[in-house]
C-alpha cells in the first residue's frame, strides 16, 4: 500500500519538477521577445517592399494610358526591363556606392555584388537590400514617362542601367548611408528625407527634365508659333488604375521606411493618405480654375504630387500639416505642368518632372517647415541644400549622359518610325492588333 501511495505522489510530482527545470527566466523571455520582433521587422520590411515592388504596374500603367496606343507595348517593356536591368545593376555597382563603408562621406567603397556584406553573416543584409532595390528602380523608371513615345529601346536601357548603378546610389549614400555601413555627409548635416522625396523622386525628375529637353518634343506637339498642342492619351481608366495602384503601393513606400514593425507606422500612413487626398482635390479644383474644366489627368497627377510631397516628411509631420502639404503639392504641380510645357517649351507627356522632380523638392523643404518638432530656419536651409545638391548632382550628370547618347548610338528614334508608333518599328508587335487604327 506504502508503495502505491509513493507511486502516486511520484507522478504527481514529477511534471511540477520538470516544469520547474524547464521553466522560463527573465533572460529566456527577452530573448523570446526580442526573436519576435526581429521576425516581424522581417516580414514587415519584405512585404512593403512587394508593395513598392507592385507600384512599377502602377507607372507602366499611367504612362501607358497618359500615352498613345501605338506605343503601349514600348512603355511597358520599358517599365519591365528598368526593373530587370535595374536589379543587376544596383546588386552589382550600386549598392555597394550606397551604403557601402565610406571615409569621406561621398560614396561607399565596399559591399558590391553584396560579398562583404554577406560574408559578415548578418541575414537582415538580404531584406534591407531587396527594400532598397525597388526604390532604385522606382527613381529609374520616372524618366520613362517624360520621354515617352519617341525614345530608342536600346538607348533607354542604357540609361536605366546608369542611373540604377551609378546616379540614384551615390545621391542616396550623401542622404541615407548610415541605414547600414555609410555615412552621408548630407544626413549629417540633419538633412530629413524620410522615405525619398528627393533621394528617389526628384532625382528621377531631374533626370527626366534633363532627357525631355535632350530629346525635344514629340513631332507635333508644338505649332509653328510655338503654341503646345494637347496630344490626348488612349486610356485614361488604365492611367487612373495605375494612380490607384500607386496609392495602395505607397504605404509600403512610406510606413516601409522605419524597416521595424512599431507603431510609427500607423502616423505615417494617415499623413501619406491625406496628403494624396487633398492633392487629388486640389489640383482637380486648380485645374477647373486654370483650364476651365476639372480636369482628370490633372486630378490624378494631383494625388501623385500630394504622395511625393509628404514623402520626405510623412514621419515628422502632424495630420494637418500633411493635408496642408498635399493641397499646395496639388495646386503646385498644375502650374508645373503648364509652366513647363507653355513657357520652357519641354514635352513632358505625362507631367513626371512637375509630378517627381517639382513636387519632390516642394516636399522636402515642406518636411522642414512644417517639422512637429518646431521651425528652425537652419532646420530648412538643410532642407534647401539637399535639394539644391540634387538638382546639381542629377541634371548636369544626365544631361551629358543622354548627350553622349544622342551623339553615339541616338537617343531618338526617327521622324517615320515616331508616327508609325514604337510597338511596331521597336518591337514588330501591336498592343491592340484587334483594333482599328486611327491616324
Amino acid at each position: 500500500m506504502k508503495a502505491i501511495k509513493s507511486a502516486i505522489v511520484f507522478l504527481i510530482l514529477l511534471p511540477i519538477f520538470m516544469y520547474a527545470q524547464d521553466a522560463p527566466t527573465v533572460e529566456s523571455n527577452a530573448k523570446a521577445i526580442a526573436d519576435v520582433q526581429t521576425n516581424a521587422n522581417y516580414v514587415w520590411t519584405l512585404v512593403a517592399a512587394f508593395l513598392v515592388f507592385f507600384m512599377q504596374a502602377g507607372f507602366a500603367m499611367v504612362e501607358t494610358g497618359l500615352t498613345r496606343a501605338k506605343n503601349a507595348i514600348n512603355i511597358m517593356m520599358k517599365n519591365l526591363m528598368d526593373f530587370a536591368f535595374g536589379s543587376l545593376a544596383y546588386w552589382l555597382i550600386g549598392f555597394g556606392l550606397m551604403f557601402g563603408v565610406t571615409t569621406t562621406g561621398w560614396i561607399g567603397t565596399d559591399g558590391f555584388l553584396l560579398e562583404d556584406f554577406a560574408k559578415e553573416g548578418d541575414s537582415w543584409l538580404y531584406a534591407f537590400w531587396m527594400f532598397q532595390v525597388v526604390f532604385a528602380a522606382t527613381s529609374a523608371t520616372i524618366v520613362s514617362g517624360a520621354m515617352a513615345e519617341r525614345t530608342k529601346f536600346v538607348s533607354y536601357l542604357i540609361y536605366s542601367v546608369a542611373i540604377s548603378a551609378f546616379i540614384y546610389p551615390i545621391f542616396g549614400s550623401w542622404a541615407w548611408g548610415s541605414l547600414y555601413h555609410g555615412n552621408g555627409w548630407l544626413e549629417g548635416l540633419g538633412f530629413i528625407d524620410f522615405a525619398g522625396s528627393t533621394v528617389v523622386h526628384s532625382v528621377g525628375g531631374w533626370a527626366a527634365l534633363a532627357g525631355a529637353i535632350v530629346l525635344g518634343p514629340r513631332i507635333g506637339k508644338f505649332t509653328k508659333d510655338g503654341k503646345p498642342k494637347a496630344i490626348p492619351g488612349h486610356n485614361i481608366t488604365l492611367a487612373a488604375l495605375g494612380t490607384f495602384i500607386l496609392w495602395f503601393g505607397w504605404f509600403g513606400f512610406n510606413a516601409g521606411s522605419t524597416t521595424v514593425a512599431n507603431t510609427d507606422i500607423a502616423l505615417i500612413a494617415v499623413t501619406t493618405n491625406l496628403a494624396a487626398a487633398a492633392g487629388t482635390i486640389a489640383a482637380m479644383f486648380t485645374a477647373w480654375f486654370a483650364i476651365g474644366k476639372p480636369d482628370g489627368s490633372m486630378a490624378l497627377n494631383g494625388a501623385l504630387a500630394g504622395l511625393v510631397a509628404i514623402t520626405a516628411g510623412c514621419a515628422n509631420v502632424s495630420p494637418l500639416s500633411a493635408v496642408i502639404i498635399g493641397t499646395l503639392a496639388g495646386i503646385i504641380v498644375v502650374y508645373s505642368v503648364l509652366f513647363i510645357e507653355r513657357t520652357l517649351k519641354v514635352d513632358d507627356p505625362v507631367g513626371a518632372v512637375s509630378v517627381h522632380a517639382v513636387g519632390g523638392a516642394f516636399g522636402t523643404i515642406a518636411a522642414g517647415v512644417f517639422d512637429i518638432n518646431g521651425f528652425s530656419w537652419s532646420v530648412v536651409g538643410v532642407q534647401v541644400l539637399g535639394v539644391v545638391a540634387a538638382f546639381l548632382w542629377v541634371f548636369p550628370l544626365a544631361f551629358i549622359l543622354f548627350k553622349i547618347i544622342e551623339k553615339t548610338i541616338g537617343l531618338r528614334v526617327s521622324k517615320e518610325e515616331e508616327m508609325e508608333g514604337l510597338d511596331f518599328t521597336e518591337h514588330g508587335m501591336e498592343a491592340y492588333p484587334d483594333f482599328e487604327k486611327v491616324s
